[in-house]
């Protein structure tokens, strides 16, 4: 496997900046989830690690050697998409064995049956191999596509969005299946998703991504507890963190705007007054929907309280964030 380094990489499309100047450092064996908004950049970055587009300036480098002038088949890496990519009129087995085929591999047959078996074996779908794709779920042909990446032992994995299309169940378990196939293999994965409790449960590394530009890089622990902006502050968590005017509680430091809070940061039994406008019980913890001072907000509290709509509770902060007048953190 291999880190993977981009130095300024800058894109155009047309008059559309996809990215601007984005330097980022993939560690070797990491699992990086990148997030933003459609078009944010998630996707072009891909694309660029991948050979698919090549930048307007700056230098993509994978394995310390820059990638310039170099195909994606020359590069070494492997791309699942959202849609399955599988040649409908092949079997399972064929599916799988066409990327170890290519000219350029010169693989034997006895390692294509061999990898291909035990490819098929992880995935689950050892038993479908003489299937036909258009014989399968939808799951079941979203294993065969990530196993003809996983089939090729690639320098970098690259997938964009590959679960976001199945269904909830599915999601769960692939994505237990992808974080163990990850980190058995070592494998650097770099994956787009806009789904936060992917990037929370998968990834070692969190890119965020706004405009073409990347605007925080570390563990999801520290982008959740420690955002740089408003911005970076929404792309974790779920239900989302509630941004309000900074007066609305006491304690503000100067250049204040804005106070972020986590639903769970926020604490019952005294403080300001809020009223209690729906409660949403979801088993394991209940969700209450505030109005404070004319201003809306989501709080957790213990999955059995007696609260019902219409009645008032009073709230405070804990672990504030505070925001400044463009959205940036202050320390």
């Amino acid at each position: 496997m291999a880190e993977v380094v981009l130095e300024n990489v800058m894109k155009r499309f047309g008059g559309t900046l996809a990215l601007g100047n984005v330097s980022l450092r993939v560690p070797d064996g990491s699992f990086v989830v990148l997030l933003g908004p459609s078009g944010a950049g998630k996707t072009t970055t891909l694309r660029m690690v991948s050979g698919l587009d090549v930048p307007d300036s700056g230098e993509v480098f994978i394995g310390g050697r820059a990638m310039k002038g170099l195909s994606p088949a020359e590069r070494n890496v492997a791309m699942v998409f959202q849609q399955y990519s599988l040649y409908p009129h092949l079997t399972v087995r064929q599916n799988l064995e066409f990327p170890l085929k290519s000219p350029l591999l010169k693989t034997p047959q006895a390692a294509i049956d061999r990898k291909v078996k035990e490819v098929a074996e992880v995935l689950q779908i050892a038993h479908k191999l003489e299937n036909k794709a258009t014989a399968l779920s939808g799951g079941e042909m979203q294993r065969v596509s990530i196993g003809r990446a996983l089939v090729r032992n690639p320098d970098i994995f690259l997938m964009d969005e590959p679960l976001s299309s199945l269904d909830a169940k599915l999601r769960a378990d692939l994505r237990i299946e992808l974080k163990r196939i990850q980190a058995k293999s070592g494998a650097t994965l770099i994956y787009v998703t806009h789904d936060q409790i992917e990037a929370m449960t998968m990834a070692t590394h969190v890119g965020v991504l706004n405009e073409g530009r990347l605007v925080q890089f570390g563990s999801p622990r520290a982008a959740y507890e420690e955002p740089v902006s408003v911005y970076a502050a929404t792309r974790l968590g779920q239900p989302r963190i509630n941004v309000l005017p900074a007066d609305l509680f006491a304690g503000a430091p100067a250049g204040a705007k804005s106070i972020g809070l986590r639903p769970e940061h926020i604490v019952q039994g005294d403080g300001e007054e809020a009223l209690v406008k729906r409660v949403e019980h979801l088993g394991d913890q209940t969700r209450l929907h505030l109005t404070l001072k004319r201003h809306d907000l989501i709080t957790v509290t213990d999955a059995h309280t007696p609260l019902k709509g219409g009645e008032t509770i009073r709230i405070r902060p804990s672990q504030p964030l505070y925001f400044d007048a463009a959205g940036m953190r202050l320390a």
